[in-house]
């Protein structure tokens, strides 16, 4: 596979939308991290902390969400640049279809399948929300295109 295939983005979009989307997740993170930092607090050493189930999760969460931000932050930045988005309004249309296909599926059947309360999958998805179209109608604003005028 050649990579000529993959459209171009700018990589200053990327590194932008890999920390809007990572500080999105962050937030919905953020539980598993005030957990993590009660029990380093109540640790008595740093050695003991470091070797606790607590900080392997948070460092693989943490990682984990990085590359993830990474990979999505590229992808709808290429996106943008391949269907030619110039808008705010097929920004967040874009965005939209990056939901419904990607998430939305999912908050289904943790409502009607799994019978998850309302305002857990309602917090998930408003997340969600905010990572897919958020970061297209950012992603807009910043510029994608490695070459403006072609």
């Amino acid at each position: 596979m050649s990579l000529h295939y993959l459209p171009p983005v700018k990589p200053s979009a990327i590194a932008l939308g890999t920390l809007f989307n990572h500080g999105v997740e962050l937030a919905v993170l953020s539980p598993l991290f005030g957990q993590t930092y009660q029990r380093a607090k109540i640790a008595n050493t740093k050695e003991e902390f470091i070797r606790s189930k607590e900080a392997t999760g948070a460092a693989v969460a943490w990682g984990t969400s990085f590359v993830g931000s990474a990979l999505q932050a590229y992808g709808v930045g290429a996106l943008i640049n391949a269907t030619g988005t110039l808008s705010y309004k097929g920004a967040a249309y874009l965005g939209s279809l990056i939901f419904l296909a990607t998430s939305a599926p999912t908050y289904l059947s943790q409502l009607f399948t799994e019978k998850r309360a309302v305002d857990t999958v309602a917090v998930g998805a408003l997340a969600k929300v905010v990572e897919t179209i958020g970061q297209a109608l950012f992603l807009t604003w910043w510029g994608t295109r490695t070459n403006p005028f072609e």
